[in-house]
């Protein structure tokens, strides 16, 4: 892990960093020592890692809690430099959805292959942010919606060290099967008129989740418009779980 810059804020530390090529950003308390929960957050489509959501919300997890937050470009995205088969396929489907296919297949056979790559690359992301002194191996959690829901799923399934997950904005097709293998405790986030994913897919993908403890959280709004008192909710339950 290669530290880039660093930079303070409003008691926040922002360090930019490289791993194996892949850029990513961490926060922590200024002037932080030991072990802390971390929660890694994944964003959307054509975001980056410091998109506005993201930097808001991760601002707030360590401002508040105390904790640290941490978040890489996806590839293609960001500072990521432009992967030539992930743009063919998403011009390629830009153009089906144009002739008259469902946009939610499409989506969902994307983001399937994405999460081939991301899922290995955030497990070593955890690996090494966890070895720093002002992080440590405290309990983690996952945030993602949209595109980070379609990779956070397999990234949760996955990784033991994940004690809960915020998801939602992302559906079935592309998650189910993983969705079975996540038992850890989940708040769901879907918005009732989605224009991106179909609502029955979002309440399957739901349904689909294996866990014990999980919540439904719908919103009246198009994809893009999660009411911003989610954030306080997101916040209250990493607390309940994390701390």
């Amino acid at each position: 892990m290669h530290f880039t810059s660093s930079t303070s804020f409003d008691g926040v530390r922002e360090q930019l960093f490289t791993l194996d090529g892949t850029p990513g950003v961490l926060w922590t308390p200024e002037g932080a020592t030991g072990t802390r929960p971390l929660v890694l957050m994944g964003h959307g489509g054509g975001q980056h890692k410091k998109a506005p959501d993201i930097l808001a919300l991760a601002c707030r997890i360590v401002a508040e809690r105390g904790f640290s937050a941490v978040a890489v470009d996806v590839p293609g995205h960001g500072d990521r430099p432009v992967d030539d088969e992930y743009d063919r396929i998403a011009t390629e489907n830009r153009a089906r959805v144009a002739a008259g296919e469902e946009l939610a297949p499409l989506v969902a056979g994307f983001q399937a292959l994405v999460a081939r790559r991301t899922v290995p690359e955030w497990r070593a992301v955890l690996d090494a942010v966890q070895r720093l002194e002002h992080v440590g191996p405290g309990p983690v959690g996952y945030w993602g919606v949209s595109l980070g829901c379609g990779l956070g799923v397999p990234f949760v399934a996955a990784e033991p060290r994940v004690r809960a997950a915020v998801l939602g904005l992302g559906g079935a097709l592309a998650s189910a099967e993983h969705a079975a293998r996540v038992t850890v405790p989940v708040e769901f986030l879907v918005q009732w008129d989605d224009e991106r994913v179909p609502r029955a897919q979002g309440l399957a993908l739901f349904d689909a989740l294996a866990s014990a403890e999980k919540t439904l959280h719908v919103n009246v709004g198009r994809h893009g418009e999660v009411p911003a008192f989610e954030r306080d909710s997101t916040l209250r339950f990493f607390a309940r779980h994390l701390a």
